[in-house]
Protein backbone atom coordinates (compact mmCIF):
# COMPACT_ATOMS: atom_id res chain seq x y z
CA UNK A 1 0.00 0.00 0.00
CA UNK A 2 1.42 3.39 -1.05
CA UNK A 3 1.53 6.05 1.66
CA UNK A 4 -0.23 9.28 0.72
CA UNK A 5 2.04 12.35 0.65
CA UNK A 6 0.50 15.80 1.17
CA UNK A 7 2.10 19.11 0.18
CA UNK A 8 0.84 22.35 1.76
CA UNK A 9 1.52 26.03 1.10
CA UNK A 10 0.25 28.34 3.86
CA UNK A 11 0.83 31.88 5.21
CA UNK A 12 2.72 30.84 8.35
CA UNK A 13 4.80 28.00 9.73
CA UNK A 14 2.10 27.22 12.27
CA UNK A 15 -0.51 26.88 9.52
CA UNK A 16 1.75 24.72 7.36
CA UNK A 17 2.53 22.54 10.38
CA UNK A 18 -1.20 22.00 10.84
CA UNK A 19 -1.41 20.60 7.33
CA UNK A 20 1.53 18.31 8.02
CA UNK A 21 -0.01 17.06 11.29
CA UNK A 22 -3.32 16.04 9.72
CA UNK A 23 -1.51 14.59 6.70
CA UNK A 24 0.58 12.42 9.01
CA UNK A 25 -2.65 11.33 10.71
CA UNK A 26 -4.02 9.97 7.44
CA UNK A 27 -5.67 13.09 6.10
CA UNK A 28 -5.67 14.09 2.45
CA UNK A 29 -5.11 17.45 0.75
CA UNK A 30 -8.59 18.63 1.73
CA UNK A 31 -8.03 17.90 5.43
CA UNK A 32 -4.63 19.58 5.29
CA UNK A 33 -5.98 22.72 3.62
CA UNK A 34 -8.87 23.03 6.07
CA UNK A 35 -6.66 22.47 9.14
CA UNK A 36 -4.10 25.02 7.94
CA UNK A 37 -6.84 27.55 7.18
CA UNK A 38 -8.35 27.10 10.65
CA UNK A 39 -4.97 27.94 12.19
CA UNK A 40 -4.89 31.19 10.19
CA UNK A 41 -8.27 32.02 11.73
CA UNK A 42 -6.54 31.86 15.10
CA UNK A 43 -3.18 33.55 14.54
CA UNK A 44 -4.01 36.04 11.77
CA UNK A 45 -6.57 38.34 13.51
CA UNK A 46 -7.56 41.28 11.38
CA UNK A 47 -7.02 39.21 8.26
CA UNK A 48 -9.31 36.20 8.71
CA UNK A 49 -11.40 34.57 11.44
CA UNK A 50 -14.26 32.17 12.02
CA UNK A 51 -16.48 35.17 11.23
CA UNK A 52 -15.20 35.31 7.64
CA UNK A 53 -16.40 34.23 4.23
CA UNK A 54 -14.58 31.64 2.13
CA UNK A 55 -14.42 29.83 -1.19
CA UNK A 56 -12.95 26.33 -1.50
CA UNK A 57 -12.15 24.70 -4.84
CA UNK A 58 -11.48 20.97 -4.87
CA UNK A 59 -10.04 18.71 -7.55
CA UNK A 60 -11.21 15.24 -6.50
CA UNK A 61 -8.85 12.29 -6.80
CA UNK A 62 -9.33 10.29 -9.95
CA UNK A 63 -9.82 13.23 -12.27
CA UNK A 64 -13.47 14.09 -11.62
CA UNK A 65 -14.74 17.57 -12.43
CA UNK A 66 -13.55 20.17 -9.90
CA UNK A 67 -16.10 21.89 -7.68
CA UNK A 68 -16.21 25.14 -5.75
CA UNK A 69 -17.99 25.47 -2.43
CA UNK A 70 -19.24 29.01 -1.91
CA UNK A 71 -19.10 30.00 1.74
CA UNK A 72 -19.00 33.70 0.98
CA UNK A 73 -20.89 36.28 3.03
CA UNK A 74 -24.56 37.21 2.73
CA UNK A 75 -26.33 40.51 3.21
CA UNK A 76 -27.97 40.31 6.67
CA UNK A 77 -31.03 42.09 8.07
CA UNK A 78 -33.85 39.56 7.97
CA UNK A 79 -36.83 40.68 10.04
CA UNK A 80 -35.55 44.20 10.72
CA UNK A 81 -37.46 47.44 10.21
CA UNK A 82 -36.24 49.64 7.31
CA UNK A 83 -34.98 52.32 9.67
CA UNK A 84 -32.32 49.95 11.03
CA UNK A 85 -30.46 49.94 7.72
CA UNK A 86 -27.79 52.39 6.63
CA UNK A 87 -26.45 52.84 10.17
CA UNK A 88 -23.90 51.40 12.56
CA UNK A 89 -20.75 52.19 10.56
CA UNK A 90 -18.12 54.88 10.34
CA UNK A 91 -15.08 55.54 8.23
CA UNK A 92 -11.45 55.56 9.34
CA UNK A 93 -8.42 56.67 7.35
CA UNK A 94 -5.29 54.53 7.45
CA UNK A 95 -1.87 54.43 5.80
CA UNK A 96 -2.26 50.74 5.00
CA UNK A 97 -1.66 49.97 1.33
CA UNK A 98 -0.52 53.51 0.64
CA UNK A 99 -3.66 55.02 2.13
CA UNK A 100 -7.00 53.26 2.52
CA UNK A 101 -10.27 54.58 3.94
CA UNK A 102 -12.19 51.78 5.63
CA UNK A 103 -15.81 51.51 6.69
CA UNK A 104 -16.00 49.58 9.96
CA UNK A 105 -18.27 49.01 12.96
CA UNK A 106 -21.17 46.67 13.77
CA UNK A 107 -23.13 47.76 10.71
CA UNK A 108 -20.35 46.48 8.44
CA UNK A 109 -20.75 42.85 9.58
CA UNK A 110 -22.11 40.48 6.92
CA UNK A 111 -23.41 36.96 7.57
CA UNK A 112 -20.30 34.72 7.72
CA UNK A 113 -20.18 31.48 5.76
CA UNK A 114 -16.79 29.91 6.44
CA UNK A 115 -17.74 27.25 9.04
CA UNK A 116 -20.68 26.04 6.94
CA UNK A 117 -18.54 25.76 3.80
CA UNK A 118 -15.74 23.95 5.62
CA UNK A 119 -18.24 21.39 6.91
CA UNK A 120 -19.50 20.62 3.40
CA UNK A 121 -15.97 20.19 2.06
CA UNK A 122 -14.93 18.02 5.02
CA UNK A 123 -17.99 15.79 4.65
CA UNK A 124 -17.73 15.20 0.90
CA UNK A 125 -14.01 15.25 0.11
CA UNK A 126 -12.06 14.96 3.38
CA UNK A 127 -10.76 11.77 4.97
CA UNK A 128 -10.61 12.71 8.66
CA UNK A 129 -13.50 13.34 11.07
CA UNK A 130 -14.57 16.98 11.42
CA UNK A 131 -13.34 17.32 14.98
CA UNK A 132 -9.86 16.04 14.15
CA UNK A 133 -9.33 18.80 11.59
CA UNK A 134 -9.75 21.37 14.40
CA UNK A 135 -7.01 19.84 16.57
CA UNK A 136 -4.08 22.03 15.39
CA UNK A 137 -6.09 25.27 15.64
CA UNK A 138 -7.18 24.43 19.18
CA UNK A 139 -3.57 23.66 20.09
CA UNK A 140 -2.38 27.02 18.71
CA UNK A 141 -5.11 28.93 20.56
CA UNK A 142 -4.39 27.24 23.92
CA UNK A 143 -2.18 29.44 26.07
CA UNK A 144 -1.99 32.21 23.48
CA UNK A 145 -0.18 32.63 20.17
CA UNK A 146 2.20 34.95 18.40
CA UNK A 147 0.61 37.11 15.72
CA UNK A 148 1.14 35.78 12.22
CA UNK A 149 3.26 37.76 9.79
CA UNK A 150 0.31 38.99 7.72
CA UNK A 151 -1.66 40.02 10.79
CA UNK A 152 1.25 41.89 12.35
CA UNK A 153 1.96 43.80 9.15
CA UNK A 154 -1.70 44.81 8.79
CA UNK A 155 -2.24 45.62 12.46
CA UNK A 156 0.81 47.87 12.58
CA UNK A 157 -1.25 50.26 10.45
CA UNK A 158 -4.76 49.79 11.89
CA UNK A 159 -4.54 48.40 15.44
CA UNK A 160 -5.73 51.67 17.00
CA UNK A 161 -8.29 52.99 14.50
CA UNK A 162 -9.93 49.65 13.58
CA UNK A 163 -9.30 47.54 16.68
CA UNK A 164 -9.21 50.20 19.35
CA UNK A 165 -12.90 51.14 19.54
CA UNK A 166 -14.07 47.74 20.87
CA UNK A 167 -12.89 47.35 24.48
CA UNK A 168 -12.29 43.60 24.18
CA UNK A 169 -10.44 43.91 20.88
CA UNK A 170 -8.37 46.72 22.32
CA UNK A 171 -7.38 44.69 25.37
CA UNK A 172 -6.52 41.56 23.37
CA UNK A 173 -4.25 43.18 20.81
CA UNK A 174 -2.51 45.87 22.85
CA UNK A 175 -0.10 46.06 25.74
CA UNK A 176 -0.54 48.20 28.84
CA UNK A 177 0.70 51.31 27.02
CA UNK A 178 -1.82 50.99 24.20
CA UNK A 179 0.78 49.82 21.68
CA UNK A 180 0.28 46.75 19.51
CA UNK A 181 1.30 43.59 21.36
CA UNK A 182 5.04 43.06 20.76
CA UNK A 183 6.26 40.05 18.74
CA UNK A 184 7.26 38.08 21.84
CA UNK A 185 3.89 38.55 23.59
CA UNK A 186 1.38 35.72 23.42
CA UNK A 187 -2.05 36.91 22.33
CA UNK A 188 -4.93 35.35 24.25
CA UNK A 189 -8.43 35.76 22.83
CA UNK A 190 -11.07 35.17 25.53
CA UNK A 191 -13.55 32.47 24.53
CA UNK A 192 -11.74 31.36 21.37
CA UNK A 193 -10.54 27.97 22.63
CA UNK A 194 -14.00 27.14 23.96
CA UNK A 195 -15.60 28.19 20.66
CA UNK A 196 -13.21 26.04 18.63
CA UNK A 197 -13.81 23.06 20.92
CA UNK A 198 -17.57 23.53 20.70
CA UNK A 199 -17.43 23.71 16.91
CA UNK A 200 -15.21 20.63 16.77
CA UNK A 201 -17.58 18.64 18.96
CA UNK A 202 -20.98 19.85 17.75
CA UNK A 203 -20.33 20.91 14.16
CA UNK A 204 -21.41 24.11 12.38
CA UNK A 205 -24.96 23.86 13.73
CA UNK A 206 -23.88 25.61 16.92
CA UNK A 207 -22.45 28.49 14.90
CA UNK A 208 -25.63 29.04 12.91
CA UNK A 209 -28.45 27.97 15.22
CA UNK A 210 -26.93 27.44 18.67
CA UNK A 211 -25.54 29.56 21.45
CA UNK A 212 -22.74 30.97 19.29
CA UNK A 213 -25.31 32.25 16.79
CA UNK A 214 -27.29 33.92 19.56
CA UNK A 215 -24.19 35.53 21.04
CA UNK A 216 -22.99 36.93 17.71
CA UNK A 217 -26.33 38.22 16.48
CA UNK A 218 -27.45 39.70 19.79
CA UNK A 219 -24.17 41.55 20.27
CA UNK A 220 -24.16 42.97 16.73
CA UNK A 221 -27.78 44.11 17.01
CA UNK A 222 -27.24 45.67 20.41
CA UNK A 223 -24.38 47.75 19.04
CA UNK A 224 -26.28 49.01 16.00
CA UNK A 225 -25.57 46.37 13.33
CA UNK A 226 -28.07 44.32 11.33
CA UNK A 227 -26.94 40.68 11.72
CA UNK A 228 -29.84 38.64 13.13
CA UNK A 229 -30.35 35.11 14.40
CA UNK A 230 -32.59 34.58 11.38
CA UNK A 231 -29.71 35.46 9.04
CA UNK A 232 -27.44 32.89 10.62
CA UNK A 233 -30.10 30.19 10.73
CA UNK A 234 -30.94 30.70 7.06
CA UNK A 235 -27.35 30.66 5.79
CA UNK A 236 -26.54 27.94 3.25
CA UNK A 237 -23.26 27.25 1.46
CA UNK A 238 -23.58 26.54 -2.25
CA UNK A 239 -21.67 23.86 -4.17
CA UNK A 240 -21.16 24.59 -7.87
CA UNK A 241 -19.18 23.04 -10.70
CA UNK A 242 -15.97 25.01 -10.95
CA UNK A 243 -15.53 27.32 -13.91
CA UNK A 244 -13.13 25.51 -16.24
CA UNK A 245 -10.56 26.81 -18.69
CA UNK A 246 -7.75 25.18 -20.68
CA UNK A 247 -4.23 26.60 -20.40
CA UNK A 248 -1.63 24.66 -22.34
CA UNK A 249 -1.62 21.09 -21.02
CA UNK A 250 -3.65 22.07 -17.95
CA UNK A 251 -7.37 22.24 -17.28
CA UNK A 252 -8.17 24.78 -14.58
CA UNK A 253 -11.07 24.79 -12.17
CA UNK A 254 -11.73 28.15 -10.53
CA UNK A 255 -14.41 30.10 -8.72
CA UNK A 256 -17.61 30.62 -10.78
CA UNK A 257 -20.17 33.44 -10.36
CA UNK A 258 -21.18 35.14 -8.11
CA UNK A 259 -17.44 35.55 -7.73
CA UNK A 260 -16.01 37.83 -10.39
CA UNK A 261 -12.46 36.74 -9.56
CA UNK A 262 -12.64 33.31 -11.21
CA UNK A 263 -14.13 34.61 -14.47
CA UNK A 264 -11.46 37.32 -14.57
CA UNK A 265 -8.73 34.67 -14.20
CA UNK A 266 -10.25 32.54 -16.99
CA UNK A 267 -10.68 35.53 -19.31
CA UNK A 268 -7.13 36.80 -18.78
CA UNK A 269 -5.57 33.38 -19.39
CA UNK A 270 -7.67 32.93 -22.52
CA UNK A 271 -6.58 36.31 -23.88
CA UNK A 272 -2.91 35.65 -23.09
CA UNK A 273 -2.99 32.63 -25.39
CA UNK A 274 0.37 30.88 -25.31
CA UNK A 275 2.25 33.68 -23.52
CA UNK A 276 4.77 33.34 -21.99
CA UNK A 277 6.96 30.59 -23.37
CA UNK A 278 9.56 30.39 -20.65
CA UNK A 279 10.54 33.55 -18.76
CA UNK A 280 8.42 36.67 -19.25
CA UNK A 281 9.76 38.97 -21.99
CA UNK A 282 9.04 42.70 -22.32
CA UNK A 283 6.57 41.90 -25.12
CA UNK A 284 4.84 39.36 -22.88
CA UNK A 285 4.56 41.96 -20.11
CA UNK A 286 3.10 44.50 -22.51
CA UNK A 287 0.49 41.96 -23.61
CA UNK A 288 -0.23 41.03 -19.99
CA UNK A 289 -0.82 44.64 -18.96
CA UNK A 290 -3.15 45.21 -21.88
CA UNK A 291 -5.11 42.05 -21.05
CA UNK A 292 -5.39 42.92 -17.34
CA UNK A 293 -6.51 46.46 -18.17
CA UNK A 294 -9.16 45.30 -20.62
CA UNK A 295 -10.63 42.65 -18.30
CA UNK A 296 -10.72 44.94 -15.27
CA UNK A 297 -12.33 47.76 -17.22
CA UNK A 298 -14.93 45.35 -18.60
CA UNK A 299 -15.57 43.98 -15.11
CA UNK A 300 -16.07 47.48 -13.68
CA UNK A 301 -18.48 48.48 -16.42
CA UNK A 302 -20.47 45.30 -16.92
CA UNK A 303 -20.02 42.84 -14.04
CA UNK A 304 -19.79 44.55 -10.66
CA UNK A 305 -23.39 45.80 -10.59
CA UNK A 306 -24.90 43.35 -13.09
CA UNK A 307 -28.41 42.10 -12.34
CA UNK A 308 -27.76 39.01 -14.49
CA UNK A 309 -24.21 38.18 -13.38
CA UNK A 310 -24.19 34.71 -14.98
CA UNK A 311 -25.11 36.26 -18.32
CA UNK A 312 -22.52 39.00 -17.95
CA UNK A 313 -19.83 36.41 -17.18
CA UNK A 314 -20.81 34.30 -20.19
CA UNK A 315 -20.46 37.38 -22.38
CA UNK A 316 -17.02 38.18 -20.92
CA UNK A 317 -15.77 34.64 -21.59
CA UNK A 318 -17.20 34.64 -25.12
CA UNK A 319 -15.35 37.86 -25.89
CA UNK A 320 -12.15 36.56 -24.29
CA UNK A 321 -12.28 33.27 -26.25
CA UNK A 322 -11.87 35.25 -29.46
CA UNK A 323 -8.36 36.20 -28.36
CA UNK A 324 -9.04 39.81 -29.43
CA UNK A 325 -8.33 42.13 -26.50
CA UNK A 326 -9.82 45.10 -28.35
CA UNK A 327 -13.30 43.64 -27.89
CA UNK A 328 -13.01 44.26 -24.16
CA UNK A 329 -11.27 47.63 -24.08
CA UNK A 330 -13.46 50.70 -23.49
CA UNK A 331 -6.36 44.11 2.33
CA UNK A 332 -7.55 41.26 3.05
CA UNK A 333 -7.42 37.51 2.67
CA UNK A 334 -5.41 34.40 3.36
CA UNK A 335 -4.93 31.52 1.00
CA UNK A 336 -3.93 27.89 1.58
CA UNK A 337 -3.15 25.37 -1.16
CA UNK A 338 -2.71 21.62 -0.73
CA UNK A 339 -2.24 18.67 -3.08
CA UNK A 340 -1.55 15.00 -2.50
CA UNK A 341 -0.21 12.00 -4.34
CA UNK A 342 -3.71 10.52 -4.70
CA UNK A 343 -4.51 13.34 -7.14
CA UNK A 344 -6.60 15.49 -4.79
CA UNK A 345 -5.98 19.25 -4.78
CA UNK A 346 -7.68 21.83 -2.58
CA UNK A 347 -7.45 25.63 -2.70
CA UNK A 348 -8.98 27.66 0.14
CA UNK A 349 -9.29 31.46 0.18
CA UNK A 350 -10.77 33.15 3.24
CA UNK A 351 -11.45 36.84 3.92
CA UNK A 352 -12.76 39.09 6.67
CA UNK A 353 -12.39 42.19 4.55
CA UNK A 354 -10.53 44.70 6.69
CA UNK A 355 -12.35 43.51 9.81
CA UNK A 356 -15.11 45.37 11.63
CA UNK A 357 -12.91 45.74 14.72
CA UNK A 358 -15.46 43.82 16.77
CA UNK A 359 -15.16 40.66 18.85
CA UNK A 360 -18.56 39.05 19.40
CA UNK A 361 -19.18 38.99 23.15
CA UNK A 362 -17.80 35.91 24.89
CA UNK A 363 -17.08 33.96 21.70
CA UNK A 364 -13.56 34.93 20.63
CA UNK A 365 -14.93 35.40 17.09
CA UNK A 366 -13.65 38.44 15.20
CA UNK A 367 -16.31 39.73 12.81
CA UNK A 368 -15.85 40.86 9.22
CA UNK A 369 -16.55 44.28 7.66
CA UNK A 370 -17.58 43.00 4.22
CA UNK A 371 -20.61 45.31 4.07
CA UNK A 372 -18.16 48.20 4.37
CA UNK A 373 -16.13 47.34 1.28
CA UNK A 374 -17.38 49.50 -1.62
CA UNK A 375 -16.08 47.14 -4.30
CA UNK A 376 -18.31 44.38 -2.88
CA UNK A 377 -21.34 46.63 -2.50
CA UNK A 378 -21.92 48.40 -5.80
CA UNK A 379 -25.42 49.39 -4.61
CA UNK A 380 -24.09 51.19 -1.54
CA UNK A 381 -24.14 50.43 2.19
CA UNK A 382 -26.94 47.96 3.00
CA UNK A 383 -28.15 48.33 -0.58
CA UNK A 384 -28.88 44.64 -1.15
CA UNK A 385 -31.87 42.57 -0.05
CA UNK A 386 -31.23 40.42 3.05
CA UNK A 387 -29.98 36.99 2.03
CA UNK A 388 -28.24 38.22 -1.12
CA UNK A 389 -24.73 36.84 -1.55
CA UNK A 390 -22.09 39.51 -2.10
CA UNK A 391 -19.76 39.42 -5.08
CA UNK A 392 -16.11 38.56 -4.52
CA UNK A 393 -12.75 38.84 -6.20
CA UNK A 394 -11.44 35.61 -4.65
CA UNK A 395 -10.44 32.83 -7.01
CA UNK A 396 -9.11 29.65 -5.38
CA UNK A 397 -7.98 27.55 -8.32
CA UNK A 398 -7.02 23.94 -8.98
CA UNK A 399 -5.55 22.48 -12.15
CA UNK A 400 -5.03 19.02 -13.60
CA UNK A 401 -2.49 18.28 -16.32
CA UNK A 402 -3.09 15.73 -19.04
CA UNK A 403 -0.59 13.36 -17.37
CA UNK A 404 -2.57 13.39 -14.11
CA UNK A 405 -0.46 15.92 -12.18
CA UNK A 406 -2.53 18.26 -10.00
CA UNK A 407 -1.95 21.76 -8.73
CA UNK A 408 -3.68 24.05 -6.23
CA UNK A 409 -3.04 27.76 -6.25
CA UNK A 410 -4.51 31.04 -5.18
CA UNK A 411 -3.54 34.31 -3.60
CA UNK A 412 -4.51 36.92 -1.04
CA UNK A 413 -4.25 40.55 -2.08
CA UNK A 414 -7.67 42.07 -2.93
CA UNK A 415 -7.46 43.41 -6.51
CA UNK A 416 -4.16 41.56 -7.06
CA UNK A 417 -5.66 38.12 -6.44
CA UNK A 418 -6.58 37.53 -10.08
CA UNK A 419 -3.44 39.02 -11.60
CA UNK A 420 -1.15 37.02 -9.29
CA UNK A 421 -2.92 33.74 -10.15
CA UNK A 422 -2.91 34.49 -13.88
CA UNK A 423 0.83 35.22 -13.99
CA UNK A 424 1.75 32.16 -11.92
CA UNK A 425 -0.47 29.81 -13.94
CA UNK A 426 0.60 31.26 -17.30
CA UNK A 427 4.23 30.79 -16.29
CA UNK A 428 3.68 27.17 -15.26
CA UNK A 429 1.78 26.41 -18.49
CA UNK A 430 4.58 28.11 -20.42
CA UNK A 431 7.23 25.79 -19.06
CA UNK A 432 8.49 27.59 -15.95
CA UNK A 433 9.08 25.54 -12.81
CA UNK A 434 6.57 25.98 -10.00
CA UNK A 435 9.18 27.82 -7.92
CA UNK A 436 10.21 30.14 -10.76
CA UNK A 437 6.59 30.89 -11.66
CA UNK A 438 5.77 31.81 -8.06
CA UNK A 439 8.94 33.85 -7.51
CA UNK A 440 8.89 35.79 -10.79
CA UNK A 441 8.28 39.56 -10.40
CA UNK A 442 4.79 40.62 -11.41
CA UNK A 443 2.87 43.51 -12.90
CA UNK A 444 -0.56 44.32 -11.48
CA UNK A 445 -3.05 46.55 -13.26
CA UNK A 446 -5.68 48.21 -11.15
CA UNK A 447 -8.45 50.61 -12.02
CA UNK A 448 -8.17 53.76 -9.93
CA UNK A 449 -11.78 54.05 -8.71
CA UNK A 450 -11.03 57.34 -6.95
CA UNK A 451 -10.12 59.12 -10.18
CA UNK A 452 -12.90 60.72 -12.21
CA UNK A 453 -11.61 58.99 -15.35
CA UNK A 454 -11.14 55.64 -13.56
CA UNK A 455 -7.79 55.30 -15.28
CA UNK A 456 -5.67 52.17 -15.44
CA UNK A 457 -2.65 52.12 -13.14
CA UNK A 458 0.23 49.63 -13.25
CA UNK A 459 2.01 48.59 -10.07
CA UNK A 460 5.06 46.43 -10.63
CA UNK A 461 7.62 44.54 -8.62
CA UNK A 462 11.32 45.20 -8.62
CA UNK A 463 13.27 43.18 -11.15
CA UNK A 464 10.60 43.29 -13.85
CA UNK A 465 11.74 44.37 -17.31
CA UNK A 466 8.83 46.74 -17.86
CA UNK A 467 8.45 48.05 -21.41
CA UNK A 468 6.97 51.38 -22.41
CA UNK A 469 3.22 51.03 -22.11
CA UNK A 470 0.47 52.82 -23.93
CA UNK A 471 -1.70 53.51 -20.91
CA UNK A 472 -1.45 55.71 -17.78
CA UNK A 473 1.04 54.15 -15.38
CA UNK A 474 2.23 54.81 -11.87
CA UNK A 475 5.94 54.03 -11.82
CA UNK A 476 6.14 53.00 -8.19
CA UNK A 477 8.00 49.73 -7.50
CA UNK A 478 6.37 47.57 -4.85
CA UNK A 479 8.35 46.65 -1.75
Amino acid sequence: MTTRVVAVAAPSEAAADAGRVVGDAGGNAVDAALAASLVTMVNEPGIVSLGSGAFITVQPAGGGRPVTVDGWVDMPGRGLAPERFGKGTWQVSTQYGGGVTMTIGPGSVATPGTPAAFAVVNQHWGQLPWGEVFGPAIAVAHGGFRLGTAARYYLEYVHDVVYGWDPVSQAVLHDATGALAPPDQAVVVPGLVETLEELAEEGPEVFYRGDLASAMADDVLERGGILTREDLAAYQPVTRPALQAEVGDWVLGTNPPPSVGGPAVAAMLSLLGDRPRGAWTPDDIAALVRVESAVFAHRLQYLDAAEDLDGAVRRLLELASSGDVSLLESPSTTHVSAADTDGTACAVTVSSGYGSGMLAAGTGIWLNNCLGEPELNAHGLHGLAPGTRLISNMAPTVARRNDGAVLALGSPGADRITTAIVQAMAGIAGGMSLRDAIDAPRAHVRIDRRAATRSAVVDYEQGLDLPELDLPTLAMPLH
